[in-house]
């Protein structure tokens, strides 16, 4: 089920979206990624990868980069060297408050995820990739939304989801990014980058 596809509009930044990165997320992540096309981006390029159903070990667990998903992620990472880089993940619904618990960074070591609206969530990578293949001023966020139980499913966020795809893709920098999101979702971009600031220090701007 692994799927990959490459946008190439030449020079430019170089974006790098990956989703089923562990467990069947993918089954939930591709109806989201095909969706991105040409005219998502106006010049670099987009590279689309969908990993193949594995058992689920979380991002979490410094084990997981140790993984052959894992390391084939670091591959990628390091192979195209993007400066935006996605991950498209999906949650079972009984796992949102977990997720988004005020505590969660006592309990897992991460800050919580945020709602931006019909139960799609965002946040950081793991922190055991985003300092050491990133820059500072690198875009590195990861979004979930409930998983689909099948071909025919729908969820009410996934307009939201492949809204937001198409929102990080089309953004060349960071600060574009945030003002375009700002016009949206004004609070949770503010809750992010204090998020970001609590967790990382001066590291990561949001």
């Amino acid at each position: 089920m692994g799927f990959f596809r490459m946008i190439d509009k030449g020079r430019g930044p170089v974006r790098l979206f990956v989703g089923g990165v562990h467990g069947k997320e993918g089954l939930t992540a591709i109806r989201a990624l095909r969706k991105l096309g040409f005219n998502d981006i106006r010049r670099g390029k987009l590279i689309i990868y969908s990993c193949n159903p594995t058992e689920y070990m979380s991002t979490l667990d410094p084990n997981y980069y140790r993984s052959q998903q894992g390391m084939e992620i670091i591959g990628l990472i390091e192979k195209y060297q993007p400066s935006t880089y996605l991950e498209a993940h999906c949650y079972r619904e009984e796992s949102y408050s977990r997720l988004t618990d005020p505590s969660r960074r006592s309990m897992d070591g991460v800050p919580p995820l945020i709602e931006l609206e019909k139960g799609v969530l965002i946040g950081s990578v793991s922190p055991h990739i985003r300092k050491k293949l990133f820059r500072r001023e690198d875009i590195c966020l990861t979004i979930e939304m409930p998983c689909l139980r099948g071909p025919e499913d729908e969820v009410d966020g996934l307009e939201v989801y492949v809204n937001f795809l198409k929102t990080v893709a089309s953004s060349e920098t960071r600060e574009e990014l945030e003002e375009r999101l700002s016009r949206k979702y004004p609070e949770q971009v503010e809750t992010a980058r204090r998020y970001a600031r609590e967790f990382f220090g001066e590291y990561p701007p949001f």
